[in-house]
């Protein structure tokens, strides 16, 4: 036991591999904030550009953010492949997927690939980027599981919650806005007239037929109902976030609503979310209520049941291993008085 303990001490983990393996070190919690902080900025900023005349506008601002992000995405997931204990098996991952399309978009984009680009595959694939907000819950889950002193339990679930709450804004707002809004967007009302003009090019409306036969009007692609002017409400991600706020909060002004297929899944799975949330929410108020109200203490204790106890007890040759089957034959309060007589 004690070899191993020294040839752990023999090699301390460099700077850079605590950066990416070692939760409880400084260089590790300053590279994470460091990389939310690049999540945050580049959510906010993909929910920005789809905003005109901005959008437009800003465009090279827009860029100048998402390749910076990009670039701390790409050294975040290379160090996690390199130090990785299996890389096959983190590359293959749910995070290790989510890391890895979370910077194809822009790669694809960088190298100019002309059919992904007119087929806007690297735009709907900047929507799982938002899943890298999640990982932020992971790590604040990790301090409470490893007992961080520095980690309040309300403020760590308080933390995790908003993470959640973020998370599901950004990724219900962003679905509803590429599955939905993307049905009439400029881009797509442009070119279904396009098609449409030149079908009428050929088989022309007759002379009686009214002027609205001439222009185009998106349909849902699963029940081909068109959609018209009046009920095209997402037409941005940031307009998309007030109807999924009115969703979350189960208030439904009813001002905002999807009317194709996809939209209202979407729309049914934010409800459900909602209704997870609050839940989430309640259980914190209630903890926080009972913390400043009645005293009770913020730190949840675990309490090691008997067995667990002596196995691990075993494990660092503390008992021989008939000790412990005398151990475990033990009630708890003849093992707690065998220990007092110590």
């Amino acid at each position: 036991m004690s070899v191993e303990l020294n040839s752990v001490s023999d090699h301390p983990k460099g700077l850079i591999e605590s950066v990416f393996t070692d939760p409880i070190s400084h260089a590790f919690k300053r590279w994470a904030a460091v990389i939310n902080f690049w999540i945050y900025v580049s959510c906010i900023s993909m929910a920005l550009e789809t905003v005109e005349p901005y959008g437009t506008e800003y465009l090279d601002m827009f860029h100048f953010v998402e390749y910076s992000a990009v670039i701390f995405f790409i050294l975040d997931y290379a160090g996690n492949v390199y130090f990785a204990v299996n890389r096959f098996k983190y590359i293959i991952s749910f995070w290790g997927l989510v890391d890895l399309v979370s910077i194809l978009p822009t790669i694809l984009q960088i190298l100019n690939l002309g059919m992904l680009q007119g087929a806007k595959v690297f735009r709907l694939l900047r929507v799982v980027r938002v899943l890298r907000v999640l990982k932020m819950a992971k790590a604040a889950l990790k301090e409470l599981t490893n007992k961080v002193k520095s980690a309040n339990p309300i403020v760590t679930n308080l933390r995790i919650y908003f993470i959640a709450l973020f998370s599901v804004l950004m990724i219900s707002s962003s679905l509803m806005f590429f599955v939905e809004g993307g049905l009439y967007s400029q881009e797509a009302l442009e070119a279904g007239q396009a098609a449409l003009d030149a079908e009428l090019k050929i088989n022309p409306l007759p002379a009686d037929a009214p002027p609205e036969a001439a222009k185009f009007l998106p349909q849902d692609p699963v029940s081909h109902n068109p959609i018209p002017e009046d009920k095209r409400f997402y037409t941005s991600i940031p307009a998309s976030m007030w109807w999924c706020i009115v969703t979350l909060t189960t208030t439904g002004y009813g001002d905002m609503f999807p009317i194709t297929f996809w939209g209202r899944i979407i729309a049914a799975v934010t409800m459900l979310l909602g209704l997870v949330l609050f839940g989430v929410l309640m259980n914190i108020v209630g903890k926080t209520l009972m913390v400043l109200l009645f005293g009770e203490s913020a730190d949840e204790k675990h309490v090691a049941d008997k067995n667990t106890l002596i196995t691990g007890m075993l494990h660092l040759d503390l008992i021989t291993p008939e000790q412990t089957v005398v151990l475990l034959k033990l009630s708890e309060d003849e093992l707690r008085d065998h220990f007092k007589k110590i």
